[in-house]
């Protein structure tokens, strides 16, 4: 195909590729394994590129790190302290290309798709971050670092957090906090507590309020319609969703002005669908708010 965006998700174990039409809609897919390093991912964004299209109109990218200019930074799973990826994949190719954090890109596709121009998009993943997009345009910062939500410390004598802090939402809810403060993986967690043990359910019980503390900061800060909910941990067999349904709920409960805000009812899950790949393809032609 020719004239296709295609946007490419780069996961630590896996690429996830698309391509769009004129419409927006997506008209071929491709998924591999993530070659790691700086030049495995380059090769591997290179193949996908190559599988869906020869001569794309643009090329939008989401990988995981500190992404400013076009240049990752930070990337610790992929093994990328710092990676030109846009200049380096335009060469290669002579398209226009854009590249943006994943959950930032994710947060784009599920405003794309699920036709939402404001959203914000919380991703639970081994860590916690947001992406906020607003009247269908990314919300990026001064310094890029808008939707790192997970370092908003919500007790300072709590845990300490990779990032200096103590008590972050990414402390409690990430993936990797969960399984250390359970003894488990995270996604063993929520079944070991729903069987009754004591640490996995003192461990989830946190998890689940920072999660929800996330949630309540995005919906009264931007106000959306939709508070998407992503990554590994929203997977985790439908455990998460319940327990987070149940704590916005109890908190409803005993204040009539979050009641009002019926954030619980604003929740909807990403699943599976390929949104960052989809948002990744429209990153090119995004004009970020400051």
């Amino acid at each position: 195909m020719t004239g296709v965006r295609v946007g490419i998700d780069i996961g630590g174990t896996k690429v996830e590729a698309v391509a769009l039409d004129a419409s927006g809609a997506v008209v071929a897919r491709d998924r591999r394994p993530t070659d790691p390093g700086p030049d495995g991912v380059v090769r591997s964004a290179l193949a996908s590129v190559r599988a869906l299209a020869a001569e794309p109109a643009s090329i939008g990218i989401g990988i995981p790190g500190m992404v400013e200019g076009g240049v990752v930074r930070g990337a610790v799973n992929l093994g990328i302290a710092e990676l030109p990826l846009a200049d380096v994949i335009a060469a290669e190719t002579g398209a226009a290309v854009g590249v943006e954090n994943d959950v930032r890109a994710a947060a784009v596709g599920a405003s794309h798709v699920w036709e939402t121009p404001t959203i914000a998009l919380l991703n639970l993943g081994t860590g916690v971050a947001a992406g906020v997009v607003v009247a269908g345009r990314l919300l990026s910062g001064r310094g890029g670092a808008a939707g790192e939500i997970g370092h908003f410390s919500i007790d300072q004598a709590g845990p300490a957090c990779a990032c200096g802090q103590r008590g972050c939402i990414e402390a409690y809810a990430g993936g990797r906090a969960l399984a250390l403060r359970a003894g488990m993986p995270a996604a063993a967690a929520f079944a070991a507590a729903a069987s009754g043990d004591a640490r996995a359910r003192g461990a989830v019980r946190d998890a689940v309020s920072a999660a929800a503390s996330a949630v309540e900061i995005l919906a009264l800060s931007i106000d959306p319609p939709v508070v998407a909910v992503a990554g590994g941990m929203a997977r985790a067999g439908g455990g998460l969703r319940d327990e987070l349904a149940g704590e916005l709920d109890r908190r409803a409960a005993s204040s009539p002005f979050l009641r009002e805000l019926r954030i619980r009812d604003r929740l909807r899950y990403v699943g599976d669908a390929p949104l960052p790949a989809v948002g990744a393809a429209l990153i090119p032609e995004q004009e970020p708010h400051g």
